[in-house]
């Protein structure tokens, strides 16, 4: 071969391996895995852009620490006790945050799953009147870009499990009117409608409600999320759906095999639907040894259920349980390795974060609380990302999303 073409073929190999992304591979990417240190350059990025975390279990915390009010736990102030507070949102510099309005999935069973979300959406609505000059609630896309050009940090609503519609789409779009703007398929447990990645399968994804529940939240501009789904909900939903999904807190599975995380055959899907993946930042989710031990602690748990029947006694075989298996926290360079593939599966449009924050026991090094946003934007930049892919993947990306949810929301709504 002449010199000319060999130059010709280098060249097309490069551009086909840069073709999803900017990133400059290096030697040492797999080597450099010491602190994250932050830079200018790390700072003024990290501030001009629109920093979105897709999963925030602030509320929930709170009502688990009693703390209906904030009383007790007045979050403009420092609160050891949780992942999360203004002070701390402030250093992270968070421009939006989807807060969580979760319950559990037991609450199904009893027939509370309605009012426990309908407290936990006021809690939300609460929070931002308690602390104005922080919080404004944003129920669109053009509300994130106005509340974050004046200094405060846009709030929005994400139901974490369908358990909360008690099968009703007059429900769902109850939620809707009161501000959710994301609802995950499913949380724990497999529902009448659609199938949960933790625990026994039922349908083989979604049955003709459930696939009535993704038009109705298409119909609205609501995303669909499809974190804690099985992949056949996954496939399932990304099949039908008119507008983009979300994964709002969930990782990459090649890297950690946790039935939580997204398998590459999903990821192309997602580069398809012009979805987004927001990495979740939970050490059970990252780190392989991690994701193991948590695989099996399932297991366990499920068992010992079975055979104890007894709440208080399996509680106290698993903290046996817990201390002889301990798991590895794992530092920031886990939660990249994830970004990393995300990237290289789905594409850099595709990805966002998700950090799962007050919703989880153990986080990596230098992701202790929401004030660890900039290392992130350091470690990308460590990483040889351009500046456009960051700003891409710390927010603008799940802001496109969403103004695509709205723009096939109105269509539909324009079809009646």
């Amino acid at each position: 071969m002449n010199p000319h073409n060999l130059r010709l073929l280098l060249a097309l190999f490069l551009a086909v391996l840069g073709a999803k992304t900017n990133r400059v591979a290096t030697a040492d990417d797999a080597a450099e895995r010491g602190p994250v240190v932050l830079t200018d350059q790390a700072r003024q990025l990290h501030r001009s852009a629109i920093v979105i975390d897709g999963h925030n279990d602030l509320p929930w915390e709170l009502r688990a620490q009693g703390s209906l009010s904030f009383q007790r736990l007045d979050i403009s102030q420092q609160q050891p006790t949780l992942q999360t507070d203004i002070p701390r949102l402030k250093q992270g510099g968070v421009g939006a945050q989807f807060w969580s309005v979760y319950v559990p999935a037991s609450t199904a069973y009893d027939g509370t799953a309605l009012t426990a979300t309908l407290e936990q959406i006021e809690m939300v609505h609460a929070m931002v009147d308690r602390y104005p000059g922080t919080f404004e609630l944003a129920l669109t896309t053009d509300d994130i870009e106005r509340i974050h050009s004046e200094g405060k940090i846009a709030s929005l609503i994400g139901v974490e499990g369908g358990h909360s519609i008690e099968n009703s789409l007059n429900v769902l779009r109850q939620l809707y009117r009161l501000g959710a703007r994301y609802m995950t398929l499913t949380h724990s447990d497999t529902l009448g409608w659609a199938d949960s990645a933790t625990d026994e399968p039922k349908h083989g994804g979604l049955t003709p409600f459930g696939e009535d529940v993704i038009a109705a939240m298409n119909r609205l501009g609501m995303l669909v999320d499809l974190s804690h789904v099985s992949p056949d909900t996954m496939k399932h939903a990304l099949r039908i759906t008119q507008a983009p999904v979300i994964f709002s807190h969930s990782s990459a599975r090649t890297i950690a095999d946790h039935p939580r995380n997204v398998p590459d055959d999903v990821l192309r899907l997602v580069a398809e639907n012009q979805g987004v993946v927001m990495a979740n930042f939970y050490s059970g989710y990252l780190v392989p040894q991690s994701a193991a031990c948590s695989v099996r602690r399932m297991e366990v748990q499920k068992e010992l259920k079975q055979t104890l029947k007894d709440d208080v006694k399996v509680r106290a075989e698993m903290r046996k349980w817990d201390s002889q298996n301990p798991q590895q926290r794992g530092t920031i360079h886990d939660l990249m390795d994830h970004i990393d593939h995300l990237v290289d599966v789905a594409g850099v449009d595709c990805v966002g974060l998700g950090s799962d924050y007050d919703g989880v026991s153990m986080l990596p090094e230098q992701l202790e609380d929401v004030s660890s946003f900039p290392l992130i934007t350091q470690a990308l930049l460590d990483r040889g990302y351009s500046e456009p892919d960051i700003t891409k993947i710390l927010g603008g990306n799940v802001l496109r999303a969403m103004r695509q949810a709205e723009q096939v929301a109105s269509r539909l709504q324009a079809e009646k």
